[in-house]
């Protein structure tokens, strides 16, 4: 029976992932993700950044890849690997990795630079032929309601009158 090896973790990705694959042509991303730990202490509130190394496979790997950027925020669940390995000198090393199982990425809400751009251009140097066509519309509008106005008023003139001679014997 296994132990129970298991991680969840949010963070940001510190830079772009990279994307390789195994002899075998399975694909094998890898990213470092940034973890934010605030606490309070005597001074106030602290700061403790942890930083993890996270490997994704398959399928996963190559939506990480995809969908991945620095700074993009993510939530990792997977399980915990230890590397362990002697170097040429003899010296013993030892990495903790994260082995994702699932990743979610946290919505993007992008500025349009240039939508914003292209905007704030007009708001300052409007096109004056555009602002005579809307000018003559409002008065073309303007006249045509005034006329209508007119008749109605005359309509109703006429109904009260109408009701005034009716009343009056």
């Amino acid at each position: 029976m296994n132990n129970l090896n298991s991680i969840l973790i949010e963070g940001n990705m510190v830079r772009d992932p990279l994307l390789r694959s195994t002899p075998k042509g399975t694909s094998v991303c890898s990213f470092t993700l940034a973890s934010n730990r605030f606490f309070r202490q005597d001074t106030g509130l602290e700061k403790e950044v942890g930083f993890f190394d996270v490997d994704t496979w398959g399928k996963l790997a190559e939506a990480c890849y995809n969908r991945g950027h620095k700074g993009r925020g993510v939530r990792v669940v997977g399980r915990l690997k230890q590397d362990r390995w002697n170097s040429a000198d003899g010296k013993a090393h030892s990495r903790v990795t994260i082995v994702a199982e699932h990743v979610e990425f946290r919505p993007e809400f992008k500025k349009d630079e240039d939508k914003i751009t292209e905007l704030a251009g007009v708001a300052e140097t409007p096109d004056p032929s555009y602002a005579e066509e809307v000018a003559e519309e409002v008065e073309e509008l303007n006249s045509s309601y005034t006329g209508e106005a007119a008749e109605l008023n005359d309509d109703v003139e006429a109904i009260h009158t109408r009701e005034l001679e009716a009343v009056s014997f």
